[in-house]
């Protein structure tokens, strides 16, 4: 869909923002400006142009994705979002002290992009993003410096921006942190007089900033009870009905990156979510102030979105989503390119995107696994737990073929049997790998698909390589690898992250079915000490497990079986 093509603020779109009670500050004969509540509301859901314009580079193709183009930000919006968060980092493009004066071509290009937004009717949140770590965060040490850096930089801001409509927001610092200082008590003390300063600096700069939706971080945008705390103390002092608040969540730790054995989105994983918005609920929503969950996803994807199971992540963003939106949280989706194509405009992973934008509106029925293995002459019946989430269970198919309750099937509660006997006829011919895709359908969201697979217990051999290049050769067999154990002979663990013998999927290890190879990272070698054997136990999906001896001898290793 095209839309009028934006320069400033036309005779149209001024009368559609007032239409929407979204423009500036109201005159004789306007209506009143809307709430921020309303403002926030009304971005929900919101996607990031991430490591584009907060790439530490020359320009904004600096960290691998495309330039930005007018066509990106129409197919965002005709997927269902209604506004964007455009993170920029700034410091590299700055000159000197005192006036810090910002590159006019960056600030030039940043302003044509947020009015493309604007056009294609997506508000925008603009960000101040990896000046963070850049610089700000040497605010312990170089006060004074950094204050008169942050202040400059927003003044150009606000002074570029003043005239915009309402539907652009600014938030004052992405993740927030300080290094060297003498605690978490400075911590807030500084982050307080940036936020300060911050919105000082835009609202003495008049036009539609005196009225425009600011946006205040906590401490590293943590969704802790001390940091919310510090934040409302900051919010009631300034005493402006035109804040918002924002954080981030990434989920529990060792879910999101898959390490010390966080495989599934199981019970620690759900609890860790549904207290942080339980928090947010209580400290910020509750007392009136708006918030926006400024960014959200999984740790891991940084890698490749490969690093969760395909089915318990499906499970953490449904069940996000409906933590985000009983809670009344605005949530913008982190994209730094690994799920919007930005050149073919297609999903990279349409199953995940369906749950996400499912999950705006509704909830979902999932269940305890996505996967069920077959073993070749030992088919036995399977069983698989539904999770309902307030739906109900209305049919299994396989295709076009809805299967019959009681002759293919049972259901007993939320309990999902799969007979011997259907599960004999799927696996066909007896050849490895998925043999059939059978479907749950419930009364309401996105259906939820059950792969059966044909697998045995993989097979390993012995090989030789180096700590920069080792790789142990792997028949899959069907099967799936999910984890990686390291021990010594010992008992003692391991390999990075000392604390857990399960490693760090992707960072230590990583399988590669196309190669029949399980590679193991330089990372994981770097820390293995020199002359002592490491037993890996490989950890299935099927639940078989195979154990593998590994000898690094300088930068060679040898690795045999068992």
């Amino acid at each position: 869909m095209r839309r009028p093509r934006w320069t400033t603020l036309t005779a149209v779109a001024a009368a559609a923002a007032l239409s929407l009670g979204l423009a500036g500050p109201a005159t004789a004969g306007d209506r009143a400006p809307r709430s921020a509540d309303r403002v926030v509301a009304a971005m929900q859901p919101g996607w990031n142009l991430g490591n584009t314009f907060d790439a530490v580079g020359a320009d904004e193709t600096a960290w691998g994705n495309p330039g930005v183009t007018r066509e990106l930000l129409d197919e965002v919006h005709d997927n269902g979002f209604r506004s964007i968060r455009l993170p920029v980092t700034l410091g590299q493009h700055e000159g000197p002290a005192p006036d810090y004066t910002i590159a006019p071509a960056v600030l030039d290009r940043v302003e044509e992009v947020v009015d493309w937004a604007l056009a294609e009717d997506l508000a925008v949140l603009l960000d101040l993003h990896h000046d963070s770590w850049m610089w700000t965060n040497a605010m312990p040490s170089r006060h004074d410096e950094v204050l008169a850096q942050f202040t400059a930089t927003w003044e150009q801001l606000a002074e570029r921006f003043r005239d915009h409509p309402r539907t652009l927001l600014f938030e004052s610092i992405n993740e927030p942190q300080f290094a060297g200082s003498t605690g978490e008590a400075q911590e807030y003390a500084l982050l307080d007089e940036l936020n300060v300063a911050f919105h000082e600096v835009v609202r003495s700069s008049g036009g539609r900033n005196a009225d425009r939706v600011l946006v205040l971080p906590t401490l590293h945008t943590d969704s802790g009870q001390a940091r919310l705390d510090s934040l409302v103390s900051t919010v009631t002092a300034l005493d402006d009905p035109n804040l918002a608040a924002t954080f981030h969540y990434y989920g529990y730790w060792p879910f999101s990156v898959n390490v010390a054995g966080g495989t599934r989105f199981d019970a620690t994983a759900q609890q860790d979510a549904t207290d942080a918005f339980a928090r947010v609920r209580t400290t910020l929503v509750g007392q009136g102030i708006p918030v926006i969950l400024g960014e959200y996803g999984l740790l891991g994807f940084d890698r490749h979105t490969g690093t969760i199971e395909q089915g318990e992540k499906l499970k953490f963003f449904e069940h996000l989503g409906h933590q985000a939106r009983t809670t009344g949280v605005t949530t913008m989706l982190w994209d730094n390119g690994q799920h919007l194509d930005r050149t073919a405009f297609t999903w990279r992973d349409p199953e995940l995107f369906a749950q996400i934008s499912s999950s705006w509106k509704k909830r979902s029925g999932t269940a305890s696994t996505d996967q069920v293995f077959v073993r070749p002459g030992a088919v036995t019946d399977q069983t698989v737990t539904l999770n309902l989430n307030g739906t109900t269970f209305r049919d299994l198919s396989l295709g076009r073929q809805k299967l019959k309750k009681g002759r293919d099937y049972q259901l007993s509660g939320s309990t999902l049997t799969l007979p011997a006997a259907l599960l004999q006829r799927l696996s066909g011919t007896g050849g490895y790998g998925t043999s059939a895709e059978l479907v749950a359908r419930f009364s309401q969201g996105v259906p939820w698909s059950i792969e059966i697979v044909d697998a045995d217990t993989p097979v390993l051999s012995g090989a030789a390589g180096t700590t920069d290049a080792f790789a142990v050769p792997t028949d899959f067999r069907g099967d799936r690898l999910a984890t990686m154990e390291a021990r010594y002979l010992d008992g003692s663990n391991a390999g990075p992250h000392g604390w857990t013998s399960f490693k760090e999927f992707d960072v230590t290890f990583a399988p590669d079915a196309a190669a029949g190879t399980i590679l193991l990272r330089p990372a994981f070698f770097a820390e293995v000490t020199d002359g002592s054997p490491v037993v890996l136990t490989f950890h299935f999906w099927s639940g078989d497990t195979v154990r593998y001896t590994v000898v690094r001898s300088g930068s060679s290793v040898t690795g045999t079986v068992g």
